[in-house]
């Protein structure tokens, strides 16, 4: 009996002292880690949303860019750092829900190591031809794909690339074989698209918007199952006449695994209201090519586990290969 009361004692302790802990959260700066040279979009998320946080929290926020093997370094170092939520990611789809279904071994497991906070924001891909392209619409470049089997080139930022994935999914719903131009950027591959030495891209947004203001891009579709708030006039791929299309990046929040729920709770509350302000939805959502999130932790797990999912099949049924 003495051993058992010792027990429930120690239990009752570990509580008290586990919700201490959240009540004093934070005491102490927090780091974000960004798995990605400063300067790209879940850096630059990143920045704004740590900086309303920390104004609201009473804390600095430093955010850690930790770049290196398609964003698995910096993903590694939150998966296996101390759940106390002193130690935050800021990550991006690829990491999440590509490179475990990419490559044969990565260093964590994203449903085991890693908490969901908050899916910040998203956004998707627009297939842009050059605006003196020969082909004149979606359905035409089917056709010119069907009828001259790899003709067709398209570029990306690289294997496994949400562009590339894009581009991948298209040649499977249409039966189609394309050839796919991997790049070490997307700006090069752009570049590329501009200068006639390849067919179409599946290009972000943001990018895309200033060429398709002076006209020499032209946009067929949006990679997503919704319309962009920044593309309206933009039909979504189902409503050009590929159903079942529906591919794009997220931004998010994580925590390392075993993190106090209430710490998660917190941090998903200060995340959401800093996404409320007017001059971080300005600067994220639509003039940023982005569409503002802001989910639950629930709702950010479901969709990790529904992706997981998703481009595990896509992977496999167009055979890519990574390593």
């Amino acid at each position: 009996m003495k051993a058992w009361s010792n027990i429930a004692l120690g239990a009752l302790c570990a509580l008290a002292c586990a919700g201490a802990q959240a009540q004093a959260y934070p005491n102490r700066p927090i780091r974000i880690i960004v798995p990605y040279a400063a300067g790209g979009a879940a850096d630059i998320t990143a920045r704004v949303v740590a900086q309303k946080m920390g104004e609201s929290m009473g804390v600095s926020m430093v955010v850690d860019n930790h770049g290196g093997a398609n964003g698995g370094i910096g993903t590694d170092m939150v998966a296996k750092a101390a759940p106390d939520g002193y130690t935050l990611l800021v990550d991006a789809s690829g990491p999440i829900v590509v490179n475990p279904v990419l490559y044969s071994k990565v260093p964590y497991d994203v449903v085991k190591d890693l908490a969901p906070i908050s899916l910040l924001t998203s956004y998707q891909y627009v297939l842009v031809v050059r605006n003196d392209s020969p082909i004149a619409s979606l359905n035409d470049l089917i056709a010119k794909a069907k009828a001259q089997p790899g003709a067709l080139s398209f570029g990306s930022t690289g294997v496994g690339g949400g562009n590339h994935l894009a581009g991948e999914l298209l040649a499977l719903l249409t039966n189609t074989k394309m050839t796919h131009v991997p790049y070490k950027g997307s700006a090069l591959a752009l570049a590329d698209l501009l200068g006639g030495q390849l067919s179409f891209m599946f290009d972000t947004i943001v990018t895309s918007v200033p060429h398709l203001k002076t006209g020499k891009l032209r946009a067929f579709a949006v990679s997503s199952a919704k319309r962009s708030s920044s593309l309206p006039q933009v039909p979504t791929m189902a409503e050009a006449g590929i159903k079942g299309f529906d591919i794009g990046q997220f931004q998010g929040l994580l925590a390392p695994a075993k993190t106090d729920p209430a710490i998660i709770a917190r941090l998903h509350d200060e995340a959401v209201k800093a996404l409320k302000d007017p001059a971080v939805a300005k600067r994220l959502g639509p003039d940023g090519g982005n569409e503002i999130i802001g989910g639950t932790p629930e709702e950010f797990s479901r969709q990790i586990k529904s992706e997981l999912t998703m481009y595990g099949k896509l992977v496999k049924d167009a055979n890519i290969k990574a390593d």
